[in-house]
């Protein structure tokens, strides 16, 4: 039986992670924190039966204890609650599949909690890998990628303990917009970023692959994740999202993940490994797909990835500006206060002006997102 607590459970990531749980049946959910949809967290408490749950703000806690007062189960709340959940003593392994830089406490806490990292929270790495990969070899801790692009790497890695690794390859669909221009992309409205044409994704990411920004935060991710250059990580674009990501070797060989584009096969490899459990679902048919095709990326129209890997080679805390600078205009976005080419505006002014810390601690990178926040809002 697998023990496991899931930050982010009412999310995809999330939902999809419980999804597997109800299919294998062998996995025990002690543990659950989401942010505001308390109506789908009561759900889950009911069909998953965990002993404790959280949500961010106090006023949902107070409704969803009344929504399970006829339940067993503790409702927390805040930072606090979050924390609670991720170090639950008998979850084995942690989930984080919350998005935003808010998973970076709880994360670091279980991992002091010396508890096994399913990693969804791109964040976490992006901003403090620095901290987090030198903390989880100290706890003796494993971290095991759930992003698809991520899995596909460490699977392509599996066997091949002290051969070198030339070249990460990182694939990326291209997203709803691929192969337009700025002219266009200038048009584009939150329901055409929304379209995206291969992956079933939370409407964050999904605007985030629409900026090819999301390809920027998994190349940060992939640095730290794998302890490689990033010279030696390269994107390339595979349309069909068939080629999850390739590792190519010194000697010229190519190691590649291959997959139809379902999020349930990196989360269940996580949360088995080393073991491949039956997925239901579709498989792929090379007959029908029929062909295979690779593209470069336009860094010059999709300037996020541009901007990410300039904020990855300065490093220090400009990865947190980066990232923070992003939620707050993927947010604005979506409520339609600003346009498509606004987001990458938002993050490269960002970038711009806000001060460089060479080697932020965790309270200096959390204060980074604050001060971004606060510089977008008095100038948008």
């Amino acid at each position: 039986m697998k023990n496991i607590a899931i930050l982010g459970s009412t999310g995809s990531i999330g939902t999809q992670t419980l999804a597997i749980v109800r299919e294998q049946k062998d996995i025990k959910v002690w543990a659950l924190a989401a942010g505001k949809n308390i109506d789908l967290l009561e759900r889950q408490i009911r069909e998953f039966a965990p002993v404790l749950a959280a949500v961010w703000e106090e006023e949902d806690a107070k409704k969803l204890r009344t929504k399970v007062s006829d339940l067993s189960v503790r409702i927390v709340s805040g930072m606090d609650g979050m924390i609670e959940v991720a170090v639950f003593p008998q979850a084995e392994m942690l989930v984080t599949a919350i998005v935003g830089m808010i998973g970076l406490r709880p994360t670091v806490a279980a991992i002091r909690a010396k508890k096994q990292i399913a990693l969804a929270n791109k964040e976490t790495l992006v901003t403090a890998g620095h901290l987090i990969m030198p903390l989880a070899k100290e706890y003796g801790v494993s971290i095991l990628p759930v992003d698809s692009e991520h899995s596909a790497i460490f699977q392509s890695l599996n066997g091949e303990v002290g051969n070198r690794i030339h070249k990460i390859l990182l694939t990326a669909s291209g997203g709803p917009f691929r192969g337009k221009t700025k002219a266009q992309l200038a048009k584009m409205q939150v329901e055409d970023a929304l379209k995206h044409p291969n992956w079933s994704m939370g409407k964050k990411i999904t605007i985030d692959s629409a900026t090819m920004v999301n390809k920027g935060l998994e190349v940060m991710e992939a640095k730290w994740l794998f302890g490689t250059q990033l010279s030696d990580i390269q994107v390339v674009v595979q349309p069909q999202s068939v080629i999850h990501s390739m590792v190519e070797y010194e000697d010229g060989s190519i190691i590649a993940q291959l997959g139809t584009p379902d999020m349930r096969l990196p989360i269940q490899y996580a949360l088995y490994y080393p073991k491949r459990m039956p997925l239901s679902g579709q498989r792929l048919d090379f007959y029908k797909l029929g062909c295979l095709t690779f593209e470069q990326p336009d860094l010059e129209t999709f300037d996020g990835l541009k901007l990410a890997y300039e904020a990855a080679r300065r490093g220090g805390n400009l990865p947190a500006v980066f990232n923070a600078a992003n939620e707050r205009a993927v947010a604005k976005f979506l409520s339609r206060s600003i346009s498509f080419l606004e987001i990458t505006q938002i993050i490269h002014e960002c970038m711009l002006h806000c001060a460089y810390i060479e080697q932020p601690d965790l309270t200096q990178i959390l204060e980074t997102e604050h001060v971004v926040y606060e510089w977008i809002e008095s100038r948008w």
